[in-house]
């Protein structure tokens, strides 16, 4: 299984707040390039974003539709790309004042749901690794702790 986890130190209204950002799609996950709306007001349900994916030297369109939209745990997401589409999920649980993250991703179709096993999930979990600590940094970016903050989730 691809499930992977990330212990982010904010709380999870500031992972929300880059997560519902459409703008921040591209700085947190791997091999994302040059997001747009597509359709919708994302992050809603049905709401869509456009992108270029680079896979070494070659370009490649794709899309991500909103399929489960329940702040301020769930985001679900459907990755439509030419080679497949895969369900993205993505928990955010408060964990004593910061945000244990837990994404789950399996391939829905094309080469990779027809080539799904272990293999291809250890590779989803480096890409997933990657992809949790970029978000981290950019949550604890956008929202520095304050002393007041930084004491309370010491006790």
């Amino acid at each position: 299984m691809a499930i992977r986890y990330q212990l982010i130190r904010r709380p999870p209204a500031a992972v929300w707040k880059v997560l519902e950002e459409p703008s921040c799609y591209a700085d947190w996950v791997v091999g994302t390039h040059e997001t747009a709306p597509r359709d919708g007001d994302w992050p809603e349900l049905g709401s869509s974003l456009a992108y270029n994916l680079k896979i070494g030297p070659w370009h490649v369109d794709g899309h991500t539709v909103v399929r489960r939209y329940e702040p301020p745990r769930f985001l679900e997401l459907e990755a439509k790309a030419p080679f497949g589409d895969a369900r993205i999920a993505i928990d955010v649980r408060d964990w004593g004042g910061e945000s244990l993250v837990i994404v789950d991703e399996h391939p829905l179709s094309g080469l990779g749901g027809k080539l799904h096993n272990v293999v291809l999930d250890a590779m989803i979990q480096l890409r997933h690794r990657d992809m949790l600590s970029r978000l981290a940094r950019l949550v604890e970016r956008q929202s520095p702790r304050t002393a007041g903050a930084e004491e309370a989730a010491r006790e």
